[in-house]
């Protein structure tokens, strides 16, 4: 019997490839892929599932509460799986409220979708899950001298921009529509993913692409920040797996224990881009270290026990394998990255880094 996913965001970084590994790896099921596509949302993404009929596209906005509805009356929905969000740190300090509306209400319109369509009139679900996806920034931020410290699914929620506060929010609606209404729900929590078709405002595609333009690679504070860092790939296998095996009510955690800092990732983009290349130009001469931003968390660092103890999970990826993965189809697909940042990105940017990121 066919399943039917809703996926929020499915048209974004992780979400695209969410949509192409789900289809590459199940035959019998649908994907309705909704959404908005804001500045970071491109069907090119999915441009090699073109014509496949398991795959169904809606442009809607999660807040539009009647869209929704309409979505779960015309589909039979046996998931959702919600990645649409605001996700950058520095857009949420310029305007909070965006990104309340999307992570916080847009979240509660789909969950009171959900609870419409599938409340079987006894106050049971059947076998229907809404999954949302989290970050690790809901946690707060770790002590860099103490390295053997990681955040568990049972350390307090301490957000510390609009944005961790705006997911942490959401993720305490899930839990409290879990707790009163019985809504079948689960959430992860995933450390920093890289991979393709991530869009060139985060720190590995945007080094990428400056430094083949011989501009400035704009690092904050003094680059130590540290992030526990996700191949794309391996954080869609676990969504995966959570939907068929977790019980309910349940939060994971996903991440990788490969903790890397700032200078290290953007000098191993410099090497990887010069090596490919052959540009003697692309040096660390190009890093350049800006003012650092507000509410910076020091450290990020996940342990992914539960899930691997829960349902056999693990990073499949090398942070080694997987970067130098990531910077090569940066370097292979420069056509999408241009196309992609050719609008709303180039002034942001400008307004964000260009009178202070200058060689």
């Amino acid at each position: 019997m066919t399943k039917t996913y809703m996926v929020t965001g499915g048209a974004g970084f992780i979400g695209s490839n969410f949509v192409l590994y789900m289809l590459g790896k199940h035959e019998d099921i649908q994907i309705v892929n909704v959404d908005k596509l804001t500045y970071a949302g491109n069907l090119e993404n999915l441009k090699s599932i073109e014509g496949d009929s398991r795959h169904v596209f809606r442009q809607v906005d999660i807040c539009d509460r009647r869209s929704v509805g309409d979505l779960f009356r015309e589909f039979d929905f046996d998931c959702v799986v919600n990645f649409a969000a605001e996700s950058h740190v520095d857009r949420s300090i310029e305007n909070p409220a965006v990104f309340a509306d999307t992570n916080v209400l847009g979240t509660v319109a789909l969950l009171n979708a959900a609870r419409d369509a599938w409340d079987d009139g006894s106050g049971g679900f059947g076998d229907h899950v809404y999954l949302q996806v989290s970050t690790d920034e809901v946690y707060g931020s770790l002590s860099l001298d103490e390295p053997d410290t990681f955040f568990h699914e049972t350390t307090p929620l301490n957000p510390h921009s609009p944005y961790s506060a705006s997911k942490a929010a959401a993720d305490m609606f899930v839990l409290a529509y879990a707790d009163t209404y019985g809504l079948p729900v689960n959430i992860t929590r995933c450390s920093n993913n890289y991979g393709p078709y991530q869009f060139p405002e985060k720190l590995i595609p945007l080094m990428v692409k400056n430094a083949l333009a011989h501009q400035s690679l704009p690092v904050y504070g003094d680059g130590k920040n540290v992030r526990d860092w996700l191949y794309v790939e391996d954080h869609c296998k676990a969504i995966d797996m959570v939907l068929e095996g977790a019980k309910r009510g349940q939060v994971y955690n996903i991440g990788g224990h490969n903790e890397r800092d700032n200078n290290y990732i953007v000098r191993k983009i410099i090497e990887e881009t010069c090596a490919a290349v052959g540009d003697d130009a692309i040096t660390e001469a190009l890093i350049t270290y800006v003012e650092d931003r507000k509410g910076h968390d020091r450290r990020y660092g996940i342990a992914p026990d539960k899930i691997k103890e829960d349902l056999g999970w693990y990073p499949e990826t090398t942070f080694e394998v997987g970067i130098v993965k990531t910077i090569r189809w940066y370097l292979d697909n420069q056509e999408w990255v241009d196309h992609v940042t050719s609008g709303d990105y180039q002034t942001y940017y400008q307004r964000m880094y260009g009178s202070r990121a200058q060689a």
